[in-house]
């Protein structure tokens, strides 16, 4: 029995009582009807009659409730990024909200959900296949029933889709609550379609005129999603923030993906022999980035650098155990990369991360390893009971900054050394196709190294990407592809295509969490450190200053709404609306009053002054909206959480603390305390959770 696959073509039919979805191509297929209003689901075995046709789309993304109206987003454009083994991957262009009232009832909360929703998914990297399973790594696929619906086969953490498709999955499994839900429905299965949340590229290159497919995967976990500095650490479930999964592969004969365009020029390919027999052989390599798992935040208040507050590494100890535990059951061995530095404000992280560390594992011992040619200093933690768990855990620090200071990123190497054994030990994924279908699975690779720093952004990929061509060269001179002492970036062309390629997935994880592309990617795509590198790496600072303090609260309403982390209820029209601003008049006053300051001194100081006309009123004037824009721009700096523009669905408890304590400070204002008032300045913020105290 083969796999059901979702539907490449799908056709939207609608009338004011349902939308019907059928695939043309299938056309002894049920169709799938969605009723309106009600949102009911049922499958119709012949074509209904009486609706028109709308469109023809990709896919179903899945179906969201908001406040008011329910609406099936619908992937609506789609652009083929490759192929995998023969298996096409797409990417999401363009989707659609068709709401399920014919007749939309307006409310200003209901239509921010939606501008939100729209932003996240417009600006969200989104991937599918029909028929080849994004989520899950090659050695995962590999141990999964083939048999199986797509999605069911789906990794939990990278079906960035699960939520919205709660309502098509319950109806398969006859969990739903409709009219018409009548056990199990297998038929739906083809309306499911997983989509990953992160960066793909699939290029097709040689090394030293061997043919190869390079292909290079992220895949963002849907646990703890969210924005830099609105997303920090770990939960009480042990999932942690900007939690990646980086697989890279090498794909030997890949005779089911011919048309792979070659990006380093090499006109070799079709020509040359296959390498290692005519059977397609796959070689993949896993590494994960993740936040530093204890309970820690950065709290915005306007200045370059957030106030860093971090809780004790014994509250953290539970929460780390099922962190950790859920990556030795998947991984094995974990090689803890710890990148922070170790002096100024992160050395507090960097201790915290070790703490907890130290409490997991049994009998642990710390021992310093000191190089006698260079002087680098990497703590490790070992455990001497090797018979524990957590002794999988293997903590390994490198200051990278000091390390790598002046860009002598090439001795991050001496970090590379000191993993080696690990690197080897833990191997990597090789699989042959059989002729008669499966994998022959010749190896598996059975540790990761999850690598951090502060945001697991710029000098994380500097780390994976190193041990991406380090590993890369062992599995071609384990092919034969290269010989022992060679190296893949001994070819010029296939290194700049590696560079660019890595350089690329530092962008896109980095957008993804902080706003902006990834510092330094200059150097990281060509060696060298240019000027226009530098310029944009203080154009993208003053960006993510920009928009971590004034556009990530509803950039992480938007993750939160779209992952269903907040659900919006069923409140009545205009009663309890979430995104009015209720600060106190005299907050919010405060920014028109510096702009219009500003704006009256630069007009003053800019118009021509008439002949003999009197010249003092102008000066007090000037002198008196100086002082003014002074007092404003003052009180803004000082008072700065208050202009942060905090999430408002689900806003951080000590995003909480930080507002309401800013308040109570104004309140003390010898100069505007009084026009502030007393009581909660913001409902929308809560109460104050008692009990959690943190150390700063």
């Amino acid at each position: 029995m083969s796999a059901t696959l979702p539907f490449r073509d799908i056709n939207v039919h609608a009338s004011s009582t349902y939308y019907a979805f059928s695939s043309p191509s299938s056309p002894n297929a049920p169709t799938l009807v969605i009723d309106r209003p009600s949102g009911d689901l049922r499958l119709n075995d012949g074509k209904l009659t009486g609706g028109h046709r709308v469109s023809s789309i990709s896919g179903i993304l899945g179906i969201v409730k908001l406040r008011l109206d329910s609406y099936v987003i619908a992937i609506t454009k789609s652009q083929p990024m490759g192929r995998i083994k023969g298996h096409q991957i797409y990417k999401v262009i363009s989707t659609e909200f068709m709401p399920l009232r014919e007749r939309q009832l307006t409310d200003p909360d209901e239509q921010t959900y939606l501008t939100y929703l729209k932003a996240s998914i417009k600006s969200g990297p989104m991937y599918f296949s029909y028929s080849f399973d994004l989520t899950n790594s090659y050695q995962r696929q590999a141990q999964c029933d083939p048999n199986q619906p797509l999605w069911q086969r789906a990794d939990d953490r990278f079906f960035w889709n699960r939520f919205v498709c709660n309502s098509l999955i319950d109806f398969r499994e006859g969990k739903a609550s409709g009219r018409m839900s009548a056990g199990p429905q297998p038929a739906v299965d083809a309306y499911i379609l997983p989509v990953m949340y992160g960066m793909m590229n699939i290029t097709g290159t040689s090394v030293k005129g061997n043919p190869l497919s390079f292909v290079l995967i992220t895949r963002r976990s849907r646990y703890r999603a969210g924005t830099r500095y609105m997303s920090r650490g770990i939960d009480e479930q042990g999932h942690v923030s900007n939690f990646n999964e980086t697989e890279q592969m090498v794909i030997i004969n890949d005779s089911g993906s011919t048309g792979l365009t070659s990006l380093t020029g090499d006109q070799s390919i079709a020509k040359s022999n296959p390498v290692g027999g005519k059977e397609t052989q796959v070689l993949s390599y896993v590494q994960t980035r993740g936040s530093v798992p204890v309970f820690w935040a950065e709290v915005n208040n306007l200045h370059y650098v957030p106030t860093l507050q971090i809780r004790s590494a014994e509250s953290a100890k539970e929460a780390a155990s099922r962190h950790f535990d859920e990556q030795i059951r998947l991984y094995g061995e974990n090689y803890l990369v710890n990148l922070v530095n170790q002096k100024g404000r992160e050395v507090r992280v960097k201790n915290a991360y070790e703490e907890v560390t130290s409490l997991l594992q049994s009998s642990p011992s710390e021992k310093q390893e000191g190089s006698s040619r260079m002087n680098e200093t990497i703590n490790v933690i070992e455990s001497g009971d090797k018979r524990g768990w957590y002794d999988r855990l293997h903590y390994v620090y490198f200051d990278f900054h000091n390390e790598t200071k002046g860009l002598k990123w090439h001795r991050a190497q001496l970090l590379l050394d000191q993993l080696k054994d690990g690197l080897v030990a833990g191997g990597y994924f090789h699989g042959i196709d059989r002729p008669s279908g499966g994998i022959d699975v010749r190896r598996q690779q059975t540790a990761v190294v999850r690598t951090n720093c502060m945001d697991c952004l710029d000098r994380t990929n500097v780390v994976q990407s190193m041990l991406g061509r380090w590993t890369l060269t062992r599995q071609l001179i384990d092919l034969g592809v290269l010989k022992s002492g060679e190296s893949a970036q001994d070819d010029q062309a296939f290194e700049s295509l590696f560079r660019n390629v890595w350089a690329d997935n530092a962008d896109v994880v980095s957008r993804s969490y902080s706003g902006t592309g990834a510092l330094k990617t200059d150097f990281t795509r060509t060696g060298n450190r240019t000027r226009a590198g530098a310029l944009q790496d203080m154009n993208s600072s003053i960006t993510r200053y920009v928009r971590n303090n004034f556009s990530d609260g509803p950039r992480q309403d938007g993750f939160d709404l779209f992952l269903g982390t907040y659900q919006p209820d069923g409140a009545p029209i205009e009663s309890g609306q979430q995104f009015v601003d209720r600060r106190p008049l005299l907050v919010q006053a405060v920014p028109y009053l510096l702009g219009f300051c500003v704006f009256l001194v630069v007009i003053s100081l800019s118009t021509t002054r008439v002949r003999d006309s009197t010249v003092w009123p102008l000066r007090v004037f000037t002198l008196l909206s100086t002082g003014v824009a002074g007092w404003s721009g003052r009180f803004m700096w000082t008072y700065g959480s208050l202009y942060v523009n905090w999430p408002k669905l689900n806003t951080p408890q000590w995003a909480i603390e930080a507002y309401e304590d800013t308040l109570n400070k104004v309140r003390k204002d010898p100069v505007v305390g009084r026009f502030v008032g007393g009581g909660k300045g913001d409902a929308r913020l809560g109460t104050l959770e008692e009990g959690k105290k943190r150390r700063e």
